[in-house]
């Protein structure tokens, strides 16, 4: 089973307390490299992009199930635990929230360097999966984490999170390498959400004909396309800047891509200028755009609010320790993964709070 996809979750007011995100750090950390030794790096990326683990593992670190930070403390909280440690483990985690999920590329390219691997294709799995969720997939959720995490083999998984002001929700979107088979056809799996929303989804299997529809559009001189522009449609000339939209028409038209994915990819092209060309295709070519919404859903330490119960400090101690041990007992028979408890010893008081 590997399920891949879309959290929905109501934004919690509050943050992680110092003394629980040391705590955090090191209890992510023995818990990946536990299942790293027992399973492998791939089953790693592949409950990562679980959205129902993922939820737990938030949980078991003493995250609310219903908080959106839960989403960013994680990632932040892996990335951390795992500093140190991606030449024994081969697990690197990039990006992270804001101005750090920008760095993604840089992060990713400086481990390729080391690794002495192309960058390319994990550079574009980290653009594309991005741009997909923010502009493909028009849900009213703009993202603000983006993090990618990947193997030195080349297997990647994304975990990404989205707001909407208006609800005051947030969306978080599961990647997994092994079941993309297309970028723009649908990627997601699987995905898990309660509320849906009115949404334009431009890589549902259903809206094949509007992606190609679209590319021919933008391989046309813009006055082609904006003269179609339909004046009556969900799509005003005030949602538009319509001097932009003649400049990213304008490259499309000069640069002519192949097909919805490198029409994407093109620099420039967002949210609006694919909502444009989608209802123009739909008046040029009878092709319509799928209004579905990709979205579907579904304690062990207490929350950092009390909830359900105030985190047991002690509890939570002895189970990174339980954890330690755990691997240390564990029969690793393959000498990187020596390494990697090895390398334990070192960050064995990094985390911990005298609290």
């Amino acid at each position: 089973m590997s399920r891949t996809g879309v959290a929905q979750l109501p934004l919690h007011t509050g943050h992680a307390p110092p003394w629980l995100f040391q705590r955090m750090v090191p209890l992510a950390r023995e818990i990946v490299l536990f299942l790293a030794s027992e399973f492998g790096r791939a089953e790693v990326l592949r409950r990562l992009a679980d959205p129902y683990w993922f939820q737990a593992f938030g949980c078991v670190l003493g995250f609310d199930w219903h908080s959106s930070g839960l989403t960013t403390t994680v990632c932040g909280a892996l990335k951390e635990g795992l500093r140190g440690t991606e030449r024994e483990l081969g697990i690197h985690v990039a990006g992270g929230k804001g101005s750090t999920s920008r760095k993604t590329p840089a992060e990713i390219t400086a481990a390729c360097e080391r690794l002495g691997r192309d960058p390319a294709p994990l550079v574009h799995a980290s653009r594309m999966s991005a741009k997909v969720d923010n502009s493909a997939v028009q849900d009213g959720y703009q993202l603000y984490h983006h993090s990618f995490v990947f193997t030195a083999s080349g297997d990647w998984c994304v975990v990404q999170q989205g707001m909407c002001d208006e609800t005051a929700m947030a969306r978080r979107y599961h990647w997994l390498s092994d079941t993309v088979q297309s970028y723009v056809n649908e990627p997601h799996a699987a995905v898990c959400c309660d509320a849906r929303a009115e949404t334009l989804n431009l890589v549902a299997a259903e809206s094949a004909g509007v992606r190609a529809a679209a590319t021919e559009l933008a391989r046309q001189q813009p006055e082609v396309t904006l003269l179609a522009m339909p004046r009556h449609h969900r799509l005003a000339e005030s949602d538009i800047n319509p001097r932009y939209l003649h400049k990213v028409l304008l490259r499309t038209y000069e640069n002519a891509p192949a097909d919805f994915e490198a029409l994407l990819g093109t620099e420039g092209v967002g949210a609006k200028t694919l909502r444009a060309l989608a209802l123009t295709a739909e008046l040029v070519y009878g092709t319509r755009a799928s209004q579905r919404d990709p979205a579907r859903f579904a304690f062990a330490h207490g929350g950092k609010d009390g909830t359900p119960f105030p985190v047991d400090r002690a509890t939570y101690d002895k189970t990174i320790a339980v954890m330690r041990d755990a691997l240390n007992r564990a029969q690793i028979g393959r000498s990187e993964k020596i390494h990697a408890f090895r390398r334990l010893a070192t960050f064995e008081n990094r985390g911990r709070s005298p609290i």
